[in-house]
């Protein structure tokens, strides 16, 4: 009886060690938390329009970091993908490589708006290293007033053609998934 419970105490302790040196792992190393992080994104679901917040107002400047500066007006009658970010995000960082295989996919049908505060050096270098090439803008001085509150990130908005808030997710997506594909093929038509 002894040597069976040694047995199965040794055995516990092998298992819990093998499971704490991953969860040490996944918290201590960037590069595995930001792959847990993309396991755990799943593809977002557009709203009904009644339930939505509306843009009524679309002024708003914004300061091109690798686009040309706009206006968000300019945008009006067109679905538009709008994320808040940051290079220092795990969350942010584990979801951009979906925002830029969806990018490089409809670029060309929706308006991408990616916002970050920092300076533009670290996320041209931050760019440079990872191959994205998607619109960075920041806020010039005003905030578009129809929107919501964004208070921590990411967080991504899609706005159809009506000015219709659709989606409204805060924290990492899967935003190249074909259901949510699908879902904007359906608001672009």
């Amino acid at each position: 009886m002894r040597d069976f419970i040694k047995k199965i105490a040794s055995n516990f302790f092998t298992t819990s060690n093998i499971f704490f040196t991953i969860a040490m792992a996944v918290v201590l190393y960037p590069p595995s938390r930001i792959w847990v992080l993309r396991q755990m994104s799943f593809s977002p679901s557009l709203e009904k329009v009644e339930e939505n917040k509306f843009i009524s107002n679309y002024n708003w400047d914004l300061k091109g970091l690798n686009a040309a500066d706009v206006n968000f007006s300019e945008f009006k009658g067109k679905v538009i993908f709008l994320n808040f970010w940051a290079t220092w995000c795990p969350p942010c960082v584990a979801e951009l490589s979906y925002i830029q295989s969806f990018y490089n996919d409809y670029k060309d049908k929706v308006v991408f708006i990616s916002l970050s505060n920092e300076k533009w050096s670290e996320i041209n270098s931050f760019f440079k290293q990872n191959e994205y090439d998607f619109p960075v803008y920041q806020h010039k001085n005003t905030t578009l007033k129809d929107l919501p509150n964004v208070s921590s990130i990411p967080r991504t908005f899609i706005i159809d053609k009506k000015g219709n808030i659709r989606i409204d997710k805060t924290g990492a997506a899967d935003w190249n998934s074909n259901s949510f594909r699908n879902q904007i093929d359906e608001l672009l038509k």
